[in-house]
């Protein structure tokens, strides 16, 4: 069965194939399946246990003009949405109809009702979204702490923070400058095409390319072009969902090596789709959150800081970006920005 097949038509059956694979009785044997935390054996952080006060302070040398770039899609209603994910919004116009307002002073409101999965636009990946049978980030055996509202262990509001320095790598230019861009005719700007992957040693060229050296607490975001067709919802939605340019799993094991606390892209899924191996679904989501409790931030709009990057010769800035306390929550929408 091939991934990409899965990601067009089987909707959030692809977690549940990661999530079973025999009774619901039977409890998997998570230290065979599932990588220790380094942080022990109650550590429901992750990665970004690593960005410390030290970690923060030198991020902040990266703002130098205070130019804000942002990194965030407008979330809105007909997006891209994985599967048979949902969001939609309901404005409530409180007494603004004549007579019915609060008050002498005739006070009226507004207020929203978001009814949204939280994996939705641009997005973090939490610690609870992703395992291996009913095995998770450190080893934990998921299915004792699953109620019908919330997680009871690894929930979003055991991350710690995002203040830390980012670090962009433009694949773009590093395929056009190798001269093996393979283009997408509905890109209007040059992107990769589905299908495209990307290594370990594609993002070290990008890392040359502004003289930056991976240092531990980064969080690493990458440009694929890709976003492209995010940016042009509805029109090319199922081509966006159909499959993406990724990194490979030898990739995705580099990075963990460099201790970075979170990877994004401009994808829905980081990683390349159709997938290095037919049969096994999404193994980067395994390698980044299972095994080391680093966080996928999806959808993110990297064309921007890219351009930046390009013009200014700097491809490091402080990331600003914050998440919700969440109790219990696998992932929700982040917005995102880049201060140099």
């Amino acid at each position: 069965m091939r991934i990409a097949g899965l990601a067009a038509s089987g909707g959030m059956a692809v977690l549940s194939v990661l999530a079973q694979s025999g009774p619901a009785s039977a409890q998997a044997d998570c230290k065979a399946l599932v990588a220790p935390s380094p942080f022990g054996p109650d550590d429901q952080t992750g990665a970004t246990n690593r960005v410390t006060p030290a970690v923060t302070k030198a991020a902040a040398a990266e703002i130098q003009t205070g130019v804000v770039t942002p990194m965030a899609n407008n979330l809105v209603d007909g997006v891209p949405l994985f599967g048979t994910r949902f969001t939609k919004t309901i404005l409530t116009a409180v007494a603004v109809v004549p007579g019915a307002e609060y008050g002498k002073n005739k006070l009226s409101y507004m207020e929203d009702t978001y009814l949204s999965q939280s994996h939705v636009g641009t997005h973090i990946d939490g610690l609870g979204h992703i395992g291996i049978q009913d095995c998770y980030y450190n080893q934990t055996p998921m299915g004792k702490y699953v109620t019908q509202n919330y997680l009871k262990r690894l929930g979003l509001e055991h991350i710690k923070t995002f203040a830390t320095r980012g670090v962009i790598i433009d694949a773009v230019k590093v395929f056009q400058a190798a001269g093996k861009l393979k283009a997408n005719a509905a890109c209007k700007t040059p992107c990769l095409d589905a299908g495209t992957l990307i290594t370990e040693a594609d993002l070290q060229a990008g890392l040359k390319m502004y003289n930056v050296t991976l240092r531990e607490a980064d969080a690493v975001f990458i440009n694929t072009g890709w976003g492209d067709l995010f940016r042009q919802w509805p029109a090319q939605n199922a081509a966006y969902n159909k499959g993406e340019p990724g990194i490979s799993e030898s990739a995705a094991l580099w990075l963990a090596a460099q201790k970075v606390v979170a990877v994004g892209a401009d994808t829905w899924a980081v990683e390349v789709i159709p997938g290095e191996r037919e049969d096994v679904a999404f193994p980067v989501h395994k390698t980044l959150l299972t095994d080391n409790g680093i966080h996928i931030i999806e959808n993110v709009r990297t064309d921007l800081i890219s351009d930046a990057a390009a013009k200014s010769g700097r491809a490091t800035f402080f990331l600003s970006m914050t998440v919700p306390k969440a109790v219990g929550l696998t992932g929700t929408f982040v917005n995102i920005e880049a201060i140099q």
